[in-house]
């Protein structure tokens, strides 16, 4: 039901920025129950977690790989979460997905829809 799209990604030098939006729409408004996060998957690696956002609390959680460097966050009336990604590396290459919690479960795995991802390299 919920439609997610990704923007912002592209080609960028190590040390530099990108920021990644995600919209997200569609009926009932479950898409914002709980949480919007992000996550990423590497050719030949599975997908791997990376940050997300609790859609009442605002409380977010980031893996250790991104800490520091990556800052999720959101703006309600848009139903939009942000991914400001700073000093970047080439480990950070990867496609990146949003996807939207609208029920309860873990705030690292359980997640009911996503976006189609978008592209993000980094060069050396």
């Amino acid at each position: 039901q919920v439609q997610l799209v990704e923007s912002g990604g592209g080609l960028v030098q190590a040390g530099g920025s990108l920021r990644l939006s995600c919209a997200a729409s569609g009926p009932g408004r479950t898409f914002s129950r709980y949480a919007m996060g992000w996550f990423r998957q590497a050719p030949g690696k599975g997908r791997e977690f990376v940050a997300t956002v609790r859609w009442t609390t605002g409380n977010t959680y980031y893996t250790d790989s991104v800490k520091g460097r990556f800052t999720i966050s959101k703006n309600n009336a848009k139903n939009t979460v942000y991914l400001q990604m700073n000093s970047l590396k080439p480990e950070d290459t990867a496609v990146y997905y949003c996807a939207t919690q609208s029920r309860v479960g873990s705030l690292f795995t359980d997640y009911d829809d996503w976006g189609q991802g978008t592209q993000v390299t980094v060069s050396s």
